[in-house]
């Protein structure tokens, strides 16, 4: 499976259920979501905003634009989640497996947030992502096409760190 292949595969609506621990208190929670992930079009204009702000050529470049939409919350008090990001995936030119990362949160005006991604032999796609005082690590994997895993770690430099666990399971309309 190549990036594109794997986005293609995530879009659609899912159920998702999540553990996350604080490395550092050792404090657990739980939390559940509704995600919506779609395929962007080239010409969407948040796409093409966050292009322009990184100074890729959104019309020439090999990318893939792909929002995540989510509806949650976590057991802590029942506490609302609910926000957007857009993740712009940019293949090496002679690799589709590895690339740039450009992502944002919410209409596009957010500060951007880059990183890299590898798409691994074993089908798993590892996303690595740095911003002002924050580094995630997150690995996403299928077990069958309709139930993906995802793996996270979270770190800033206070020495806070997460690590989560989720189960996403595709909404399938019959």
């Amino acid at each position: 499976m190549n990036i594109i292949d794997f986005f293609e595969l995530s879009a659609g609506e899912w159920f998702s259920q999540r553990t996350i621990h604080n490395l550092v208190s050792g404090e657990l929670q739980a939390g559940k979501s509704e995600v919506n992930v779609e395929i962007l079009e080239k010409t969407d204009p948040t796409l093409i905003n966050l292009c322009e702000q990184n100074q890729v050529d959104s019309s020439v470049t090999k990318l893939i634009g792909v929002k995540i939409s989510w509806n949650g919350t976590n057991n802590k008090g029942q506490v609302k989640d609910v926000g957007s990001r857009m993740l712009i995936i940019i293949p090496n030119f002679d690799d589709l497996n590895q690339g740039q990362l450009l992502q944002n949160r919410g209409n596009g005006n957010s500060p951007k947030i880059s990183g890299r991604y590898i798409m691994g032999s074993d089908d798993v796609l590892m996303l690595t992502t740095e911003s002002e005082g924050l580094y995630v690590e997150e690995r996403f994997w299928y077990l069958i096409p309709n139930l993906r895993l995802r793996t996270s770690v979270v770190n800033r430099p206070q020495g806070f760190s997460l690590a989560s666990f989720c189960s996403e399971i595709r909404r399938v309309k019959s």
